[in-house]
């Protein structure tokens, strides 16, 4: 087993994140929430904390399934609560993520709007909203939003996967 280490993403509806990356191989835990940028301590968005194996996903896979993931070139007005970022740990995460951004942008027609920022403070969820897709698959939202986000990661990203059977 690798070093554990931390990441924190947002960019849609939390509950949708925390799927996404329940399902990488790799992450160890997924802590579903709100987070903070060191500039804008204030500033809560819907976020995940992913904790992570460094032997089994790297860095560089985490931040290409979440720009893929999600909305990453849509400045809608809902940003303020689902902020496109990337919560870094550190001056060197921080560097590498910035050049993971810039290097993905050649898979987008339209700019990446993804903040890449360091991290402050993240507040965790209650208790009956941690899981939500795994408690309750057939509820209507997860149906709706959810399950085609596990679709295409099935379908873009199979061979990061956890065994599903």
């Amino acid at each position: 087993m690798g070093q554990i280490r931390k990441i924190a993403v947002g960019g849609g509806c939390h509950w949708c994140t925390e799927a996404v990356f329940q399902r990488l191989r790799g992450v160890v835990e997924v802590e579903q929430g709100w987070a903070s940028a060191m500039h804008e301590s204030e500033r809560f968005a819907e976020a995940v904390l992913v904790h992570y194996d460094d032997e089994v996903i790297g860095l560089s896979a985490l931040v290409e399934v979440h720009l893929h993931t999600h909305s990453c070139t849509s400045s809608h007005a809902l940003r303020e609560k689902y902020r496109s970022a990337v919560y870094c740990f550190g001056e060197s995460q921080l560097g590498e993520v910035q050049a993971l951004v810039q290097a993905a942008q050649a898979d987008f027609e339209e700019p990446i709007v993804t903040e890449v920022v360091r991290f402050c403070a993240f507040r965790q969820n209650s208790e009956r909203y941690q899981d939500y897709y795994l408690r309750q698959p057939e509820a209507p939202f997860c149906e709706r939003y959810i399950s085609p986000k596990l679709a295409q990661l099935r379908r873009d990203f199979q061979m990061l996967l956890v065994d599903e059977r």
